[in-house]
């Protein structure tokens, strides 16, 4: 009995573990996007991963990164595993896998693959989108919880860690900003403002909306990507539902996308 506690425990670990990575042009989960396909423990503790990519075609930049982040997350583990990861159905496939199995790092791996692309530059660019999306369902949630502008551009951390919002997307971005923010700027004081752009300029009471339209650019790109990612990869493997609340790529034809409403519960 205390054996199949250990391995549920262990099993919700990982599948949490697994949920912190994200897709880095989407920011959402990879675990939610179904690009896991299979993570399993065998008998003595380690665990075998498959992770499959909406086409064959996907960059290997995408690609890396990605699998950098369940790397990371895989080592995070608390028993410390020893662990096998497999991509499948990519153009690379056999190249990273064998790669893999040689023990070269991710990094060995993809710095052919990837053709000297700035890898670094390309983080940074995604870690940016993520920033402002995220930041952009606060804000909006916080105007629609009834605050001013001027309320919400003068708030400091004690005040953002107590306001409160309606259920839905800005509350589920609200910690996820929070984790942008002080990663992009560690060293912020508790009594600095929350809300700055992403060069960290405050952002003038008078020019909040303005700021809100810039952003809105930003989550629909993303949101159409979502889109188009989840219909290749439900048309390749005929298996992805549509999630509750996404934007389909016919919403965006039809020019008929809201600000991003959260799944039901």
């Amino acid at each position: 009995m205390a054996t199949a506690s250990v391995s549920g425990n262990r099993e919700n670990e990982l599948w949490r573990r697994l949920g912190e990575v994200n897709d880095p042009e989407l920011d959402e989960p990879i675990t939610e996007m179904g690009f896991v396909e299979r993570a399993a423990m065998t008998s003595d503790g380690s665990v075998e991963l498959d992770f499959r990519l909406p086409t064959y075609w996907c960059s290997p930049n995408f690609a890396f990164l990605m699998l950098d982040g369940v790397r990371k997350a895989l080592d995070q583990l608390s028993w410390a595993p020893a662990y096998r990861i497999k991509l499948r159905d990519h153009m690379f496939a056999e190249e990273v896998n064998r790669g893999m199995e040689a023990g070269k790092s991710f990094g060995d791996i993809f710095a052919v693959l990837a053709e000297d692309q700035d890898l670094g530059g390309l983080r940074e660019a995604f870690a940016m989108k993520a920033f402002k999306r995220r930041q952009e369902a606060v804000l909006r949630g916080l105007k629609a919880y009834g605050l001013t502008d001027r309320e919400i551009v003068g708030m400091d951390l004690p005040a953002y860690d107590v306001a409160r919002l309606e259920p839905g997307e800005a509350t589920k971005q609200k910690p996820r900003y929070r984790a942008a923010l002080l990663g992009r700027f560690p060293d912020r004081r508790a009594d600095d403002p929350v809300f700055v752009t992403w060069e960290g300029q405050p952002i003038p009471s008078g020019g909040l909306g303005a700021h809100l339209a810039e952003l809105r650019a930003v989550r629909v790109n993303m949101e159409f990507n979502g889109a188009l990612c989840r219909g290749l990869k439900q048309t390749r493997y005929k298996e992805l539902e549509v999630v509750e609340g996404e934007p389909t790529l016919v919403d965006f034809i039809l020019d008929r996308v809201p600000a991003r409403a959260a799944p039901a519960a």
